[in-house]
């Protein structure tokens, strides 16, 4: 092939000196583009400490996937050299090392830019592993080491010495399992997922924790911790963030409510058919019925026990949303409401209102600063979405891999078709 010609494919790769493309083969048949590299320099920098003008020991053959040349599958053949380091030898250490190549990270064998490519259309596209790898002609067990690598090396970078607030969820992902996540409840990057770990449990807290502290956070600075009732959460927050104000989540308040709604309703069905076929009817929020619904309003005004609990489902619904309004006493009204449950005579409230008076602490702190764990409902949201798309994720290391490149907020590869040029090595 022409020096022109090699030279066009080596500015093409983004290739400087001692690297150049020294032959290109193409392999029609095989529906594949061979680039062969080599490296002209004699002498090179020590991989390890930098240590310049180190002899050359010998040169290792390697082979890397890169982007498509038009229709074809690209591939990146090189002799890359090793080298002995007679700076590392004077302090014991002898042992070869391979100089790392400009175009692809240290033990990949994809280039940077085929990686960019794999997150773009894994983060921006949101295309399951499986589909990218059908697309690119890679099993997806490769991709998912690729990904991985590259989550992990993004995730150690992360800087959390400015998380003051978080919000603690756990999400059930099917067949028994459980993740617990924690993410950033307020701040320049609210919503970013800071830590991701299997199971419920207390321990939880302290694997967060760990994380945190090895990114340059303070656990001691931890203000407020948005989270729901679960007792390991409630146990794990004061022994691991004592300074943290425990928030409970307004949505699992609601939710209770509305358990303890279908309960009263469930025992009173028996005895009164008019509420046969009527259970999302009471749960549903008043926008969203229908015009057979709105015609039920007899119902909701009568004397019924499923009606009484149906007021003071709303009324809570009332208070938690007056939260955001300063003039409103909502701390005494929720009191008054807690009160009113206990008194109520119907069991499945007088049960919740005991809870919310165990936990009444927790319920003040949310009231007064407004908070919600909403973000962790939206963050639960695409962990489903991510794993409907999937058709379901074999191991917790892919699911987490996923969670961080959708919602870590890290600074993975940009897009490959952005300009660019690679360094030399």
């Amino acid at each position: 092939m022409s020096d022109a010609m090699t030279e066009l494919f080596t500015a093409a790769l983004g290739l400087v000196a001692p690297w150049r493309v020294e032959r290109v083969r193409f392999a029609p048949d095989a529906h594949e583009i061979h680039f062969d590299v080599v490296c002209e320099a004699k002498r090179l920098p020590c991989p390890r400490c930098s240590a310049p003008d180190q002899p050359i020991h010998d040169r290792q053959a390697r082979d890397w996937q890169h982007l498509h040349f038009f229709q074809y599958r690209a591939l990146i053949h090189a002799q890359v050299p090793r080298v002995r380091c007679a700076e590392c030898g004077s302090k014991g250490d002898s042992e070869v090392r391979q100089v790392l190549v400009p175009w692809a990270r240290e033990r990949s064998g994809f280039s940077l830019m085929f990686e960019a490519l794999v997150v773009a259309l894994a983060g921006m596209s949101r295309m399951p592993v499986r589909r990218i790898g059908a697309l690119l002609g890679v099993h997806p067990e490769r991709l998912w080491r690729s990904l991985g690598a590259l989550v992990e090396q993004a995730y150690e970078k992360a800087d959390m010495s400015k998380v003051r607030s978080v919000g603690i969820d756990e999400k059930h992902i099917g067949r028994g399992r459980v993740v617990t996540v924690v993410h950033e409840e307020s701040g320049p990057q609210r919503g970013r997922v800071l830590h991701v770990s299997e199971q419920c449990r207390s321990s939880n807290v302290a694997e967060f924790v760990g994380a945190l502290v090895a990114h340059g956070g303070d656990p001691a600075a931890i203000e407020r911790c948005t989270m729901d009732m679960a007792r390991s959460f409630v146990a794990g927050v004061g022994k691991h963030l004592p300074k943290a104000e425990i928030c409970f989540d307004p949505f699992h308040m609601i939710k209770l409510a509305n358990e303890a709604l279908d309960a009263v309703r469930r025992a009173e069905v028996p005895v009164e058919p008019a509420l046969k076929r009527t259970r999302y009817h009471w749960l549903k929020d008043a926008g969203a019925w229908t015009r057979k619904e709105v015609n039920l309003h007899w119902l909701r005004q009568s004397g019924l026990k499923t009606a009484r609990a149906w007021r003071m489902k709303e009324r809570l619904r009332d208070i938690i949303a007056w939260r955001r309004y300063p003039q409103v006493p909502v701390v005494s009204l929720m009191d008054r409401w807690i009160s009113w449950a206990r008194r109520s005579r119907l069991p499945a409230f007088k049960r919740l209102g005991q809870t919310f008076k165990t936990h009444i602490t927790g319920i003040r702190n949310m009231l007064a600063h407004a908070n919600s764990n909403g973000m962790a409902e939206s963050i639960n949201a695409d962990i489903q979405s991510a794993i409907a798309r999937a058709r379901g994720f074999r191991t917790f290391r892919n699911l987490r891999t996923i969670l961080y490149l959708l919602k870590g907020q890290l600074e993975l590869p940009s897009s490959p078709f952005k300009p660019s040029r690679l360094r030399a090595a």
